[in-house]
């Protein structure tokens, strides 16, 4: 067992949806040192997608490691996997002793300020099978996570601290989206992986 941080559990009582956080996977020192050295050494990408059929950049810098080089596809854009290193492998461990799943597959996100963002979806691309477990590592500056319900319009927001974890399972993917605001305040960088199963 890697943990680091003694951990706390809150399960969120929402329906249609199994959601569980974790406010400190990692202590503050270890986030911190997390941070910079995914900030520094993962090989962040900066793709265009398609909105309306006109071509923008995504609002963010993204990454893709994985096993067996199976490429992920979303919003017209397929990504090839890197090899894993020993940084995401030990994320990868921590994440893995809590979720008691083995993920083939991690998506990182670099949000640089509070002008990137990640609009409403949910992570329901066929490659993820019928009922996905998405593994939500987050490190930097808090930002605030929104769940919209796809029938009711029910809402939650958690705020991801530096060095936590959320886990969404079972049918959630189904009937929620989720995002990622802008914020108009002046922040600072956040990184987040987000440990999914290609199938």
């Amino acid at each position: 067992m890697n943990l680091l941080f003694p951990q706390e559990k809150i399960v969120f009582d929402l329906p249609d949806a199994e959601i569980e956080y974790h406010p400190s996977l990692f202590d503050s020192e270890k986030s911190n040192e997390l941070f910079q050295l995914l900030k520094n050494e993962i090989p962040w990408q900066h793709d265009e997608i398609t909105v309306y059929g006109r071509k923008h950049f995504q609002p963010r810098l993204t990454s893709l490691y994985g096993n067996d080089g199976k490429p992920y596809g979303y919003s017209n854009i397929i990504m090839r996997p890197n090899r894993w290193n020993s940084l995401l492998m030990f994320i990868k461990n921590n994440v893995e002793s809590i979720c008691n799943e083995n993920f083939t597959t991690v998506l990182l996100n670099y949000y640089r300020d509070g002008k990137d963002s990640n609009g409403w979806h949910a992570d329901n691309e066929k490659e993820l099978g019928r009922n996905p477990i998405i593994a939500s590592v987050s490190f930097g500056v808090e930002r605030v996570f929104q769940l919209k319900h796809n029938v009711t319009n029910q809402r939650q927001s958690i705020n991801l601290e530096n060095g936590s974890l959320l886990v969404m399972k079972g049918a959630t993917q189904h009937f929620w989206k989720h995002q990622i605001p802008k914020s108009s305040k002046e922040i600072g960088a956040r990184i987040n992986l987000t440990f999914r199963i290609i199938k």
